[in-house]
């Protein structure tokens, strides 16, 4: 069973296992998508390589789901202080607004989102869940995440099976059971984790298209609901390199290994450099 990573409306839905906070990769930002008529649809991650161009997943801003228009936060804790009640985090104005003086700074709308053609896995592994959302308002940052070249884990060679990445993301941390008495557990903050490769070429989940890695075990960390998206970076927490989004898992209480939409091929890389 593919479940998607994105974030429903009325759920409270990071990165799972061993994370710490990400206070190193600024341009990974958390992004509330709307309908229409501007009601609060989903939430996904995401991350700018550019000042005005943000990297996603081509689910995320899937027009068939009715998204049309974005809001993107960057602040490190964009929902930490979220009240059920009211619906609304007080200090970042997530999900209906950007705080006070924080347009065009840490938080920015768009009402152009692209995808690269995401169909539901109807073309599966090949599920062309990338997409780009361009900002209204440039954000200025002093890095901005790094696309790469083309086939790089291809490039990787033997001894690839060690190789470490870097997930970022503001999703789920633990999601528990509907049969337990346990609660979720989100803690709405941009959370980083690393996780070890298992396969990109190989297996029917895979076959050219898609990331494998493992986040469970040894110190390591994978993805859930909310973390859609964000960038899976080659190498250790210094890393801006990224070759793949957050794209699904395949157990809905995001254990065991997650799968993210490569980014290192030509025609990805040209589909959103021509955005």
């Amino acid at each position: 069973m593919k479940r998607l990573i994105g974030l429903a409306t009325t759920s409270a839905f990071g990165i799972t296992g061993n994370w710490i906070e990400d206070a190193d990769h600024p341009y990974v930002g958390l992004i509330a998508l709307y309908k229409a008529d501007g009601t609060f649809l989903q939430r996904c991650s995401g991350f700018l390589i550019s000042p005005t161009k943000f990297v996603t997943a081509g689910h995320c801003v899937d027009a068939a789901a009715g998204v049309v228009s974005a809001r993107v936060y960057f602040q490190q804790d964009a929902g930490v202080n979220f009240n059920p009640t009211t619906g609304v985090d007080p200090v970042t104005g997530y999900p209906t607004t950007c705080a006070g003086g924080t347009l065009g700074t840490l938080c920015a709308t768009s009402s152009r989102l692209y995808n690269y053609g995401f169909d539901n896995f109807v073309s599966f592994p090949d599920t062309h869940d990338a997409g780009v959302v361009i900002l209204d308002q440039p954000i200025t940052l002093p890095k901005y995440g790094q696309l790469p070249t083309a086939g790089l884990l291809e490039s990787l060679g033997r001894g690839r099976k060690n190789t470490l990445f870097t997930v970022s993301g503001y999703g789920m941390t633990l999601r528990v059971s509907v049969h337990t008495k346990l609660s979720n557990v989100s803690f709405r903050e941009r959370l980083m984790a690393q996780s070890s490769l298992i396969d990109f070429d190989r297996n029917q989940w895979t076959d050219g298209y898609n990331l494998q890695t493992q986040g469970n075990g040894d110190s390591r960390g994978g993805t859930c609901s909310g973390d859609s998206g964000g960038p899976i970076l080659l190498g250790g927490a210094s890393s801006n390199t990224i070759v793949a989004v957050t794209s699904f898992v395949l157990n809905e209480l995001c254990r065991g290994t997650n799968f993210g939409y490569r980014i290192d091929r030509q025609e990805v890389l040209d589909w959103i450099n021509s955005r």
